[in-house]
């Protein structure tokens, strides 16, 4: 089972407005809170976003080699829907939107987002 994912991010203020209300949307509760970072927790797992001093570039690049995106569950097509619509308002935009919710298949229901720091998640509905 994984532990914990961290990730160091430009702006703290911005990722706790698009990674906290994606993740108490997913059912994730705050565990930590510290002047850097904040991190929410799911069972055993949890999630840190930390503003890390010794970050050496403004923006993550999923292009890159290391991490390309995070992928959670959706209980249901009208839970994906409604996380979709309301994206935007909180730092999130939809990508490949000519292909969704089927941009990775005809059988994959799923939306891409992607937040103002270049993250991307995926949240597959079941």
């Amino acid at each position: 089972m994984l532990h914990h994912i961290e990730l160091w991010v430009p702006d703290l203020r911005r990722a706790v407005e698009s990674w906290g209300w994606l993740l108490e949307r997913l059912g994730h509760t705050p565990y930590q809170d510290w002047p850097d970072g904040r991190s929410w927790r799911l069972g055993e797992t949890y999630l840190v976003v930390e503003q890390s001093p010794a970050l050496t570039r403004a923006k993550h690049d999923r292009l890159l080699p290391g991490l390309n995106h995070l992928a959670f569950h959706v209980p249901s097509r009208p839970a994906l829907d409604t996380l979709v619509a309301d994206a935007p308002e909180h730092g999130w935009s939809l990508l490949f939107p000519d292909r969704h919710p089927f941009a990775g298949g005809p059988e994959h229901c799923a939306a891409y987002l992607e937040n103002a720091d270049g993250f991307e998640v995926e949240l597959v509905a079941t």
